[in-house]
């Protein structure tokens, strides 16, 4: 007896396994983007940034790097694929010195490259402080963005020091 369907059974099987690492992939990437989305809005309501932010991809990468005194047109560079690894060295600056306004060793930036939703959760937590002056104490020019930002100043009408 010739049987036409012996491999129908392959097929089913890989493509029920396809199915499930999809399906895998889809619920770990959502999982990321929420908690990189709740770490970065507790971190944005702290400093001053609009909490909304941490939820728009592009956006959120705008934000991080002004926080950290960097030009945030620099994260549209991630759209293009070299641009990425330069956006990504920028972010990483901006977050050395964001880190500094936590009163963090550089090495805490390492976190921030790797984990950055558990860099974000540390220094949104409620007994870190902000100082973003610490910054500027450090030589480099003040946050773009946020409290300690020259927008943020002329908005509330607070001298910029």
């Amino acid at each position: 007896m010739n049987n036409n369907y012996g491999y129908a059974g392959w097929g089913v099987l890989i493509g029920a396994i396809v199915l499930v690492y999809v399906t895998v992939v889809f619920v770990i990437v959502v999982a990321v983007y929420v908690l990189n989305g709740f770490a970065f809005m507790r971190l944005f309501r702290k400093v001053g940034i609009e909490p909304w932010a941490a939820w728009v991809p592009i956006f959120i990468n705008w934000r991080i790097l002004e926080l950290g005194g960097q030009q945030g047109w620099l994260s549209l560079l991630a759209l293009v694929s070299p641009g990425a690894i330069v956006t990504a060295v920028f972010e990483a600056v901006g977050a050395y010195r964001t880190g500094l306004a936590f009163r963090k060793p550089g090495g805490f930036v390492v976190l921030f490259i790797f984990f950055p939703f558990v860099w974000a959760f540390i220094l949104g937590a409620d007994n870190e402080v902000y100082d973003p002056d610490l910054i500027r104490q450090a030589g480099y020019g003040p946050p773009l963005a946020g409290y300690g930002s020259l927008a943020y100043d002329v908005a509330h009408q607070q001298p910029s020091t």
